[in-house]
């Protein structure tokens, strides 16, 4: 993106869009239409932050140019206070001019969307889906960092503890933005508990983490739906161990297999399962757009991709460093409590100078 000429028109653009949609609100509330006010609403939120930062601009602006004209007043004293005026206020235009050029990129549409997080067991036997397990905790630990509400959609457990597979559901605004950089292989090497001899094991687990998407994104054919019942396992209490309330759905053109257990009743298993469906439907689509066409979103940080060993966790050193950006941290303690924080901050910042710089050349 060019200085100066494109920021500003961008940012005209943008209040022109504001005002308009404050006028369209006045008159929707008149008559009041319910539906047309969240619409509107939410749009004129999403551009708020934009006009906000770019009227102080301007305000500073126009600020800086008063001051520089003092600079060239008769008195030295007077100037001596200008021009050191002038250097204060150049280095909050110059601030508020990145963080407006990022405010004006466009952002991740699924960022505030619901997710299901995927855990998956991967190499290293019993002590990989241990960690798998370990990971679940984490995650639901740090959702309820943000106040986010999670829940367990479906497990398989493994006898010598953790899971061979789990899928975790986690509401609320912001969980894309905050979980998306998870996907990928997680590697842990540490010392098993079953280890006598002490001796440091590596073991792997996959998570994928994909945007809850609304029915009319994805279109599914029931022709193409095997509904399975079948009752529940584990912890639930009577009603789910003894009746066939648990749901498995396959999606016979693509052989995705999906299952929910923790709902009271069928029919709410079948309904977070067809979530689950779509959601993994989505994210399919995705991967196929992603490897039809050299996407900007393929380069990103957090692709998705399985494959990619995005993070080690070493506990013997305790550190963790995440692979993609070089980042590194200790308190792995902390961090399988929930304290994911730092690591996120990081990842996001990355993400932001990625688009800025992709923005800077389009």
């Amino acid at each position: 993106m060019q200085q100066g000429t494109s920021l500003e028109a961008r940012s005209l653009a943008v209040e022109g869009r504001f005002q308009e949609l404050e006028r369209k609100l006045a008159e929707v509330r008149e008559r009041y239409d319910g539906d047309e006010i969240t619409r509107l609403s939410k749009e004129r939120a999403s551009l708020e932050p934009i006009v906000d930062a770019y009227r102080q601009h301007q305000r500073l602006v126009a600020e800086l140019g008063e001051a520089e004209m003092m600079t060239h007043e008769g008195d030295a004293d007077f100037a001596a206070m200008a021009r050191a005026e002038v250097l204060r206020l150049r280095a909050q235009v110059d601030d508020l001019s990145q963080r407006l050029r990022l405010l004006l990129v466009p952002k991740d549409p699924n960022d505030d969307k619901d997710i299901f997080i995927e855990i998956r067991g991967g190499a290293g036997g019993d002590e990989a889906n241990i960690f798998a397990g370990d990971l679940l905790r984490m995650y639901i630990r740090f959702a309820e960092q943000h106040r986010l509400k999670s829940e367990i959609i479906s497990v398989s457990e493994s006898p010598a503890g953790g899971y061979r597979e789990a899928v975790l559901g986690i509401k609320g605004r912001g969980s894309y933005r905050l979980f998306k950089h998870e996907s990928g292989v997680h590697r842990v090497q540490r010392v098993p508990a079953t280890e006598a001899s002490g001796r440091i094991h590596t073991s792997t687990a996959t998570v994928a983490v994909m945007p809850e998407v609304d029915a009319v994104e994805i279109e599914i054919n029931p022709a193409d739906l095997q509904v399975d019942t079948y009752r529940a396992q584990g912890a639930g209490g009577q009603h789910v161990n003894k009746t066939e309330s648990a749901i498995r759905i396959t999606h016979r053109p693509t052989g995705i297999v999906v299952a929910c257990q923790e709902e009271r009743s069928q029919l709410q298993n079948r309904d977070r399962a067809m979530a689950l469906l779509r959601a993994n439907l989505y994210q399919a689509k995705v991967r196929e757009q992603e490897q039809a066409i050299a996407s900007a979103r393929k380069a990103q940080v957090g692709t998705g991709d399985r494959s990619e060993k995005i993070r080690t966790y070493n506990f013997p050193q305790d550190r963790l460093t995440d692979h993609r950006i070089g980042f590194s941290t200790g308190n792995l303690k902390g961090i399988m409590d929930g304290d994911l924080g730092g690591v996120v901050e990081s990842l996001l910042a990355a993400e932001e100078r990625k688009r800025l710089a992709g923005d800077a050349v389009a």
